[in-house]
């Protein structure tokens, strides 16, 4: 299988060419809208340069991995469909509904598959979650509570707390996440959304939101909290990590998604964690790479990264009119 990628703006690029090639698929090329910046991912890693999307996409690409700034994704992705070519996007689907609609309709009405990345789906320990919910072990849900944190992704590119590029900064970049899971795990969108923001962290560093907390609620009586925010410090060993708890009639369950790392002392790092183990964004590549090649629908769709990211629109939507919004039905 032959697959290409659009930008390397994203940080995730540098794991994903590998776990493509891991996949045992045929990296033919990559295109950047920042020349400089895509041929030098493209020495590093060894991937040809291509001066555009277009010749790329007619160099025989079975499908794209979409890694550009969140505001390009709709212009890539409309491309690759176009081409006939299938899409793993990036996370968040898009800045607006509007983009992230014509997103899913492009695919849907070119016939090829579109998956969002959400190497969450992906877990073991979200994924033996999921499992005990489905067989009933835990009774119907009342609560949920997820932190999704991460140093100030500004030092891996300033686009990430660029309002235009980005569509925003911590709750743009951490909601999706795990509404995505939320998502997956009740079986339902949240019909209400309260959020509130702060720049408390970073205020001279960034002009975007860097603390958010988002609550969501359900038509069913079950309600969610999300602390997406830009906690951590520069020194923190790892980026930061993705912790649910869960409480239902039967018991409580808590899962944490990083666990799995060895703490190193000393060194001229200081403290480090390494990880070890399982690897989400494999799994996640894995998925995107059968469903290609089976020309299926992924288990994680763009309808999922269109939902996650109406989420984090209400957010944006309550925080600045200091109350609840609704979330119709789409």
């Amino acid at each position: 299988m032959r697959i290409g990628f659009l930008s390397t703006a994203h940080i995730h690029v540098d794991a994903y060419v590998d776990n493509v090639r891991r996949a045992g698929a045929e990296v033919i090329g990559v295109a950047d809208d920042d020349v400089e910046r895509g041929r030098r991912w493209a020495s590093a890693h060894s991937v040809p340069w291509f001066s555009s999307p277009e010749q790329l996409l007619d160099a025989g690409a079975d499908a794209v991995v979409v890694c550009s700034e969140t505001v390009h994704h709709r212009r890539l992705v409309e491309q690759a469909a176009a081409a006939g070519v299938a899409v793993l996007c990036e996370k968040p689907l898009a800045t607006t509904e509007e983009d992230a609609r014509a997103i899913v309709e492009a695919c849907a009405s070119a016939g090829v598959p579109l998956m969002t990345a959400f190497p969450m789906r992906f877990s073991p320990p979200i994924r033996e979650c999921a499992a005990l919910l489905a067989d009933g072990a835990f009774g119907r849900l009342h609560a949920c509570t997820g932190t999704n944190q991460s140093v100030l992704p500004a030092r891996h590119g300033a686009w990430f707390a660029d309002p235009v590029l980005a569509g925003g900064g911590a709750i743009m970049d951490h909601t999706v996440h795990l509404a995505d899971i939320l998502r997956w795990y009740l079986g339902e969108d949240p019909v209400e959304v309260y959020a509130a923001t702060n720049r408390v962290l970073h205020r001279d560093t960034v002009t975007v939101e860097t603390g958010g907390l988002v609550m969501l609620g359900y038509a069913d009586g079950v309600f969610a909290t999300i602390d997406s925010s830009w906690s951590r410090p520069e020194t923190y060993p790892t980026w930061g990590g993705l912790t649910l708890e869960l409480v239902g009639e039967h018991g409580t369950i808590a899962v944490d998604a990083f666990s799995q790392y060895l703490t190193v002392h000393g060194g001229s790092q200081g403290i480090t964690r390494p990880m070890w183990g399982s690897d989400a964004n494999q799994g996640m590549i894995d998925e995107f790479l059968d469903a290609v090649h089976h020309r299926r629908t992924p288990s994680v769709t763009g309808e999922d990264g269109l939902a996650a990211t109406r989420v984090a629109l209400a957010a944006y939507r309550s925080a600045a009119e200091g109350q609840p919004v609704s979330l119709a039905v789409p």
